[in-house]
């Protein structure tokens, strides 16, 4: 697999996801929406777990150091990342009207833009992060992880591409550029995968470290965003059905192609 294409898989699942304000009505049912912000959670954790914190330990383990220092320091670390990055950027969570960040003279649909453009660098990070330990270790060092992780990635950002162009199409933004909004937000992630693929080539000894740095930032993410957008008012229990579906498919993925 070409490693270029496998990084922009993720960014297509995205696309794939903005397209759908073409077929579908202004508003997204709020059980659909429940059942895609879970699954999109659920894929995060199994991703964050299985492709990201396990191969940190080992990597770790086969250098004979202490396994789970750079993961902690790591994961600890891309929490930090992620909440300084969400208390800087402007940005606006879904069905919420009062923004976060810092203030500034912004339209809503750019700010929700932001919202979910912040969900997906730490998923950015992640492609790239994986990538770098496959080059640095050999392409005989199992490919199929990058290409299970992409696929991962794509089927969980395909909702998330739904959920930020049919809110805008609802607030009377037109069908072309609610998809280009959404399109646009995925666009982080090639971009975020090559610098980080650069910066680990820099200083290999770092890569568990930016293995469990990915996780907590995707961990951040889920923790403080998708879980509770997806638990919010009535019908949680479809949130939840949600998770446990994104993470079960997001686990054979890694398990059947790593």
């Amino acid at each position: 697999m070409n490693i270029g294409i496998g990084l922009l898989i993720p960014f297509l699942g995205t696309v794939l996801g903005a397209a759908m304000v073409f077929f579908m009505k202004n508003t997204i049912n709020k059980k659909i929406e429940k059942l895609l912000l879970g699954f999109a959670a659920g894929v995060m954790i199994s991703a964050s777990i299985w492709s990201l914190l396990l191969p940190s330990l080992e990597m770790v383990e086969e250098q004979n150091g202490i396994s789970w220092l750079p993961a902690t320091i790591g994961f600890l670390l891309g929490i930090v990342f992620l909440l300084i990055l969400d208390s800087i950027i402007p940005h606006l969570h879904l069905n919420n009207k009062e923004p976060e960040g810092i203030k500034a003279k912004i339209k809503n649909e750019i700010m929700l833009v932001l919202a979910v453009t912040l969900h997906n660098i730490p998923e950015g990070m992640a492609m790239g992060v994986v990538v770098a330990n496959i080059l640095t270790q050999g392409t005989g060092n199992n490919i199929a992880g990058v290409l299970s992780l992409a696929i991962g990635l794509a089927i969980q950002n395909f909702p998330e591409g739904t959920i930020i162009s049919m809110p805008l199409r609802s607030q009377g933004v037109s069908k072309l550029k609610a998809f280009g909004y959404g399109a646009l937000s995925g666009i982080v992630e090639p971009i975020a995968a090559v610098i980080t693929i650069i910066l680990s080539n820099a200083i290999t000894s770092i890569l568990p470290y930016l293995l469990a740095f990915a996780a907590g930032a995707m961990m951040y993410v889920v923790i403080e965003e998708l879980i509770p957008e997806s638990q919010e008012g009535k019908h949680s229990n479809i949130g939840t059905i949600g998770v446990a579906l994104g993470f079960v498919i997001m686990m054979i993925l890694d398990v059947a192609l790593g």
